[in-house]
């Protein structure tokens, strides 16, 4: 198995990348009050020394009420936190890596008995003032991580959060230019969010954008069930600005829709022409979801991965749990070194190493 093209460079506007593996964005919560410490720059620091080419962070929180459902969660605001991950990226670069922030807001979702001080926010409760308020706080966040040094940023569109709850009809009633009966105009959220953006960071500092058709509170959703349905919704994301798109499934191998194995990213990639990051248990034998119920997952061959890759499906790759096991992950696979990378044990989530 040759596995040179998995490490050539990638580049697109001002990012460039020494291969195609990314740290996939990992809730790890041990930012005490939300500001980052020098534990959590050694964590990113580590992966980016062994090799992995871009890092996206854990998801930081915008300044809004509610936006983060724990406590620890890390903030992406205020002084002390801003300087913090400035510290983060700094140490991530003197490692030879490169990294980009996850930006949040989780909407309604509650993860466990700490609850903010602020009423939680959803599509059905926000008001036009607080919409504009919420897509001013993206904005911010995305301003203030080029002003760090970071290298790009990631807005979180996925998995059931506030972004993705606009989307979906399931938690998206509204009746004004925010709601509607389509996927289309449920997605005018994510549109002014996404050109906010834009307009913050200029037209050169790259903009990435991680979708799901799951949601934490169904997994079997689909919000595009064709792929015309599927180009609908994400060429006018692209078109407001959107450079890659990050297409998260639980199992990257598992095809988007009947009559082709492409998965998600691949489809994303057809249907709208940008480049996209796959992920979903690359290398493992078990989806993460086993990790609520402390199941670990044995390693496996990345043959289907590669063979996708040089189809040319999608142009990065993201890995989770596998990095968050074994920092020199990246390392052992361009050495061919498949015997000594580690199986995933569940109780890692709960380490910073």
């Amino acid at each position: 198995m040759n596995l040179d093209a998995l490490f050539n460079p990638f580049q697109y506007k001002g990012l460039t990348l020494k291969n195609r593996f990314v740290m996939a964005p990992m809730t790890r919560a041990f930012a005490t009050d939300g500001v980052p410490n020098e534990q959590i720059a050694d964590y990113y620091s580590r992966r980016a020394a062994a090799g992995v080419g871009l890092i996206l962070t854990e998801g930081t929180v915008i300044n809004r009420p509610a936006s983060k459902n724990m406590k620890d969660i890390p903030n992406f605001y205020g002084e002390d936190a801003l300087a913090n991950w400035g510290k983060v990226a700094k140490a991530v670069h003197n490692n030879g890596g490169l990294i980009a922030p996850q930006i949040w807001h989780v909407g309604n979702t509650q993860a466990g008995p700490w609850l903010p001080e602020a009423p939680l926010e959803s599509p059905d409760t926000m008001t036009l003032q607080d919409i504009q308020a919420t897509i001013n706080a993206f904005a911010e966040a995305a301003k203030n991580a080029k002003a760090l040094g970071f290298d790009a940023l990631e807005i979180h569109g996925a998995h059931g959060y506030l972004i993705d709850q606009f989307f979906w009809a399931e938690t998206n009633h509204r009746t004004d230019e925010y709601g509607g009966k389509t996927l289309k105009e449920r997605s005018r959220f994510a549109l002014d969010v996404v050109k906010a953006i834009r307009e913050a960071v200029g037209s050169d500092f790259v903009i990435i954008l991680r979708l799901s058709q799951w949601k934490q509170q169904d997994y079997t959703v689909k919000l595009a069930h064709t792929p015309a349905e599927l180009e609908e919704w994400l060429v006018p994301l692209a078109e407001a600005g959107v450079d890659i798109f990050h297409g998260s499934q639980r199992r990257y191998w598992e095809p988007e829709f009947d009559g082709s194995d492409l998965n998600f990213a691949g489809w994303i990639k057809k249907v709208t022409g940008q480049p996209t990051i796959t992920v979903g248990s690359v290398g493992l034998s078990d989806d993460f979801m086993g990790v609520w119920t402390g199941q670990g997952a044995e390693t496996t061959k990345i043959d289907e991965l590669l063979r996708r890759f040089e189809r040319g499906d999608f142009d990065l790759i993201a890995v989770g749990r596998s990095l968050l096991q074994d920092p020199q992950w990246v390392q052992k696979v361009k050495a061919g070194s498949f015997d000594d990378i580690k199986p995933f044990e569940a109780a890692s989530v709960q380490k910073l190493y």
